[in-house]
């Protein structure tokens, strides 16, 4: 099954079977990493590049629990 909407100023296309490389925010993470490798690889990146353009701040103590619960 794939899935796709088009989302975002560019309206690129986001499916199911987007590379890491492809996504571009944090909600992208959660939904479509495959691994907790992809997770610790790409968040820093995105915390980088989305979060101090638009005055965000990503929180350590949540970050975590969102960590613990991916091996359920």
């Amino acid at each position: 099954m794939k899935i796709s909407t088009y989302q975002g100023e560019n309206r690129k296309p986001r499916t199911a079977y987007m590379q890491p490389d492809d996504l571009n925010s944090a909600d992208h993470l959660a939904v479509l990493q495959h691994t907790h490798q992809q997770m610790k690889v790409k968040t820093p990146s995105v915390a980088a590049a989305t979060s101090a353009s638009v005055g965000l701040n990503i929180h350590e103590g949540k970050r975590k629990i969102m960590k613990y619960n991916t091996g359920r």
